[in-house]
């Protein structure tokens, strides 16, 4: 943490956590106009997009170093773990989706987020003070503020946007199947039945069920991580509190007990989060799919 933020006395729990849930952010609003709005779109978490596009293109590279290397004979481990990670999500996307040239798109598009999401849950796993202590010396001597998140899957702003590009591909194959004029129909039609007197209600449930599908679907992910990056956080302040004292060997030895039983089960966590989005994304475009 930089002197700053704390002056010249170590900082306080509160202010460790506090200072670790900051973003590298930039204010693109212009001095002369008033920010009014309760969310301030005007900020920009260059840590969550730096790390977000960094491990995107991670995850794409790997997958097409398999692709590139993929042999007809005996598959090595690497090209063995890539085809039961693509068959695992070519079968949960023919249970939902049963159009064969829809699942072209959906099924390398549902592997990738798998495979993304779960690279950005996988930056829980590194210790919380070592990235942004790096940062912590070169980030201020380049002109930045002394504030890093690694975990982009913690960023709500993420994971809003994850799940609002989802909605977008839904609306997408909503009018490619449909076609405009039948998707248009059904948001009035549904799911009350085709009467004029009932297409306000029909209309405003649709909207309400998108709402309600888009919201849930990024703030789950985003609740899941932030609640593990809290947790690391209290694990690392335990360590932090060594001393050559009773207390200070139980809190070092707590450290390792409670950080090592947390990273094994926070692997089942960033795992499981990454499958429940991976699914919800074939999901929800399956039932662009259906008509009501």
């Amino acid at each position: 943490m930089s002197a700053e933020n704390t002056g010249t006395h170590a900082p306080s729990a509160g202010e460790y956590i506090q200072h670790h849930l900051q973003h590298l952010q930039k204010d693109f609003s212009f001095q002369s106009v008033k920010q009014t709005s309760i969310v301030d779109f005007s900020l920009f978490n260059f840590d969550s997009v730096l790390f977000s596009v960094i491990l995107g293109v991670i995850g794409c590279f790997v997958l097409w170093r398999a692709a590139r290397n993929a042999t007809s004979g005996v598959p090595g481990r690497f090209q063995a773990a890539v085809e039961i990670l693509s068959e695992m999500v070519e079968n949960q996307a023919k249970g939902v989706i049963h159009n064969a040239n829809s699942r072209k798109l959906i099924s390398p598009l549902a592997l990738t987020v798998f495979v993304w999401i779960f690279l950005m849950n996988a930056m829980d796993m590194l210790p919380v003070d070592l990235i942004p202590q790096i940062w912590h010396t070169a980030g201020p001597a380049m002109g930045f503020k002394d504030y890093m998140r690694v975990v982009p899957t913690a960023d709500l702003s993420t994971t809003l946007g994850l799940s609002c590009s989802v909605l977008l591909i839904c609306v997408f194959y909503n009018i490619k199947i449909k076609g405009l004029g039948g998707w248009a129909h059904e948001l009035i039609a549904a799911p009350f039945g085709d009467h004029w007197a009932l297409y306000p209600v029909n209309f405003l449930m649709q909207m309400i069920e998108y709402l309600a599908k888009t919201v849930s679907h990024g703030m789950r992910l985003f609740g899941n991580m932030f609640a593990g990056e809290l947790v690391f956080m209290l694990i690392a302040l335990m360590g932090g509190g060594w001393a050559l004292s009773a207390t200070g060997v139980g809190l070092a030895i707590g450290h390792v007990i409670a950080g090592t039983v947390w990273t094994l089960f926070h692997i089942l966590v960033i795992t499981l989060q990454a499958f429940i989005f991976m699914m919800l994304t074939l999901i929800y475009t399956g039932q662009a799919h259906d008509a009501h």
